[in-house]
């Protein structure tokens, strides 16, 4: 361009100071005569535009004339074997199998309540007590009748392994005894039920009812007890992923708002379609020794459904499509120097991976492929190859 620039310029000169017949254009200028300045405007005007017809022209033969012009610049990289990982990515909710609400199972009024919110418990361990209502005096008197009644049950036992006395003194003493230790076992589960005990190692998440309440057996929370140790994710896999995802699969569990990354499994994999939303659900275990992580955490989930020791990867974008929708790319053949010839090669594509996808068949470790300038070569054409790229 600066070359026709420079021509250009030197036409106007020319044109505008050649001859005695023409005044300069500084001349012109100097009169202050409008019409005339107009005029040789227009003059230049022409001049310029016949000598850019004139160039272009001139190109347009070079390159006729000259082969280096028509060959297409193009880059390419070779096809290189790697592993291929192929993730389906989801997302799941945090939940554990170990995050209830405790109802009480007896109907008086909370008489103690031993923890607070945030404390650890063992399983087993008391929370809080249930005004019993009178059933432990019950109790003691009921054990009391069923200790005379055994004994009275033996007594008449020993005698009847001796023949003496009659069988139905014997079936009454044991009837008895037996009524009375149902009637004890009995009261003993009642009361048994005024003891709020932990039902699993954990920690009390909420006191939901204050000491001094009313109760009633199914209907009043009292706590709320999570174990942050035995933690999972819950998600939804569509359908054409029942083969691939399975138990053991390796899992990438990413916590957004936690900024935290954590290596998991698949730990079951359903086996039941859901018909409603063509997916089965899966469950992914976690470690959380940290305790960072919390029930209802929302997670983004990478699952490896898919590895290939020795795939080729290529880029989406190099890929063209005939009319009868085979896929195709350009490979180098003939290549010397920085010169080749490009040839059309139909490939099977498999998975994707952002943005490069698996090649299954058309393409061997080691072919150079067109890159850049693959969308404006054809089969068979000549072309210079500015760069050499490789995929990693």
């Amino acid at each position: 361009m600066k070359h026709i620039y420079s021509i250009l310029f030197l036409a106007l000169f020319i044109s505008s100071c050649g001859g005695d017949k023409k005044k300069s254009v500084e001349d012109i200028i100097a009169t202050n005569d409008l019409e005339l300045i107009r005029k040789r405007k227009t003059e230049l005007d022409a001049s310029a535009q016949e000598i850019s017809n004139q160039l272009k022209q001139i190109e347009a033969k070079i390159k006729d004339l000259d082969p280096q012009e028509k060959i297409p610049l193009i880059t390419t990289f070779k096809a290189k074997e790697d592993v291929f990982t192929h993730f389906v990515e989801l997302q799941g909710n945090v939940s554990t199998k170990q995050n209830i609400v405790i109802y009480a199972e007896f109907s008086g009024v909370l008489s103690t309540v031993y923890v607070k919110e945030g404390q650890r418990v063992s399983k087993g361990q008391i929370l809080a007590r249930i005004d019993d209502g009178g059933l432990s005096q019950q109790l003691s008197q009921l054990k009391i009748q069923s200790t005379l009644a055994k004994t009275t049950f033996e007594r008449q036992k020993r005698l009847w392994d001796q023949k003496i006395g009659s069988e139905i003194q014997y079936l009454q003493s044991k009837a008895t005894f037996e009524a009375q230790e149902q009637a004890v076992n009995q009261l003993q589960n009642q009361v048994s039920k005024t003891v709020v005990r932990a039902p699993f190692t954990g920690t009390i998440d909420d006191v939901i009812t204050d000491q001094g309440s009313v109760v009633a057996p199914g209907s009043t929370p009292l706590f709320r007890i999570v174990n942050l140790q035995n933690m999972y994710i819950e998600t939804d896999v569509p359908e054409r992923y029942i083969s691939d995802v399975v138990a053991g699969k390796d899992v990438l569990v990413d916590f957004t708002v936690l900024n935290k990354q954590v290596d998991a499994k698949v730990r079951q994999a359903g086996n039941f379609i859901n018909p409603a939303n063509r997916t089965f659900k899966i469950e992914v275990g976690l470690d959380n020794k940290d305790k960072s992580i919390k029930p209802n955490l929302t997670a983004k989930l990478k699952i490896n459904d898919y590895t290939n020791d020795k795939a080729i990867l290529i880029p989406q974008s190099i890929i063209s499509e005939n009319a009868k929708g085979e896929q195709y790319v350009y490979t180098i053949s003939d290549k010397s120097d920085n010169k080749g010839v490009v040839k059309r090669v139909i490939i099977e594509t498999g998975k994707t991976q952002g943005d490069y996808i698996e090649v299954l068949s058309g393409l061997k470790n080691g072919n150079e492929i067109v890159d850049e300038g693959a969308r404006s070569v054809k089969d068979g054409q000549d072309v210079k190859i500015l760069d050499y790229k490789a995929i990693k």
